[in-house]
């Protein structure tokens, strides 16, 4: 099984419900970083990373720029930044102009993730009301990592997974409640494979 190294995540409309029921259900144990685009009002001030430090076990925090990713973290996008993962595994914000109408944007997140981790990266595209991180996630699927749509039948908003699900031949469509423990699943499988060396 392949050992992943990051996990991303894009989502708009029903976005928080959606996280609540993916994040809180990964471990101690998992230690990979994962990297969130939620849609939000650029002037809203991102209450994300508090909401997820009070249910998860991992910690999670606002994405600051040339931060390195650590294993086990949760990186949520600041308002009005585009996210992006440069090629020394540092992350990178922009203000640069909107992509789908968004800042941040999925599609950025994906498609700089996917340059620099390939077949490492694990994408996951859910409930929203735009196609935002349908091109992104053909890029992962591109450069051989894992693309992973939720279920349209049980977002929130099935728009965002339908444009994804058009867009590339995913691995996985998965309902709402898999896809936490899937993750996990992927995490420990990583685990098991590694050598104390590698």
């Amino acid at each position: 099984m392949k050992k992943y190294e990051a996990v991303v995540i894009g989502v708009s409309a029903g976005g928080l419900a959606a996280l609540d029921a993916i994040l809180p259900t990964l471990d101690a144990s998992f230690m990979m970083p994962v990297l969130v685009v939620q849609h939000l009002s650029p002037d809203m001030e991102s209450y994300l990373p508090l909401h997820l430090n009070m249910r998860c076990a991992l910690h999670a925090k606002e994405a600051e720029d040339k931060e390195s990713l650590r294993p086990g973290t949760i990186y949520v996008a600041p308002p009005n930044y585009h996210l992006m993962v440069e090629e020394d595994k540092t992350m990178a914000l922009s203000a640069q102009a909107r992509v789908n109408f968004s800042r941040p944007s999925v599609d950025v997140l994906f498609e700089t993730a996917a340059e620099v981790f390939c077949d490492r990266l694990v994408g996951v595209v859910l409930t929203g009301a735009n196609s935002d991180g349908a091109a992104g996630l053909a890029k992962i699927k591109q450069f051989g990592g894992l693309t992973i749509v939720q279920d349209p039948a049980t977002a929130e908003v099935d728009a965002m997974p339908k444009a994804a699900l058009k867009s590339t031949a995913v691995d996985y469509v998965l309902p709402l409640d898999c896809i936490g423990p899937f993750l996990q699943t992927l995490a420990r499988q990583g685990l098991h494979e590694s050598s104390p060396g590698e």
